[in-house]
């Protein structure tokens, strides 16, 4: 299923399952007890005062790039996986092959690299993580994680809100925001579309390359 494509009836109107088809929600596992003993509270007392350094994500695409911050706080495991991915160099190559002015663009399926085989917005990475709904609000600039129907199918695809999307909050997993690159954004959502699939017209008639994902130390 795609990002968005999955993405049943929302939007104005109506949006396809494939936008937010593949947005997928971690959800949080029971709270674990933290032991009481002396070792553990001195453990947790060095691990508050050395928090671990803060990372960016640089999305490098034919339009310029776009640095995202993350929100470990509230969605550790989805910024986990999107780190991974990034790391192996999943992404590089991927397009953003569904765009929708005034709502999102989704990328990150392996269907869009060149030369691949399956429908765009339709590939995963062959897992699939737990969905992490959290209160954060789905407006400009912030990045989701796309899924199907079911909350806990996310796994690599994901959107960055172009515009008020609040209608997804606690339904996607949002898990970071663009902190620089919104010029970048707003050529990246306004390119022109044709209809495809399902007769929505959010198929860039040009390849929107995503040519890489990196991590890096937040400056």
């Amino acid at each position: 299923s795609r990002l968005f494509t999955a993405f049943p009836t929302f939007v104005v109107g109506r949006v396809p399952e494939s936008l937010i088809s593949r947005f997928s929600h971690p959800t949080p596992g029971p709270r674990q007890k933290a032991p009481c003993d002396d070792a553990g509270r001195r453990l947790a007392r060095r691990s508050m005062s050395n928090p671990p350094a803060q990372e960016h994500a640089v999305i490098k695409t034919t339009y310029g790039e776009i640095t995202l911050a993350f929100w470990s706080d509230v969605a550790p495991k989805t910024v986990e996986n999107f780190k991974k991915l990034a790391r192996e160099g999943f992404y590089d190559g991927t397009a953003f092959h569904r765009i929708i002015r005034g709502f999102m663009i989704q990328g990150g399926c392996p269907n869009t690299k060149e030369g691949a085989r399956g429908m765009p917005g339709t590939g995963g990475p062959g897992y699939t993580i737990k969905a992490e709904f959290n209160a954060k609000q789905h407006v400009r600039g912030v990045i989701s994680m796309a899924r199907s129907a079911n909350p806990d199918s996310a796994g690599c695809q994901f959107f960055i809100c172009h515009g008020d999307a609040r209608f997804l909050d606690r339904q996607y997993t949002a898990f970071g925001q663009v902190v620089k690159g919104d010029d970048v954004l707003e050529k990246l959502a306004t390119v022109p579309t044709r209809s495809g699939g399902g007769g929505e017209k959010s198929t860039p008639i040009e390849r929107v390359a995503i040519e890489s994902v990196s991590i890096v130390p937040a400056a």
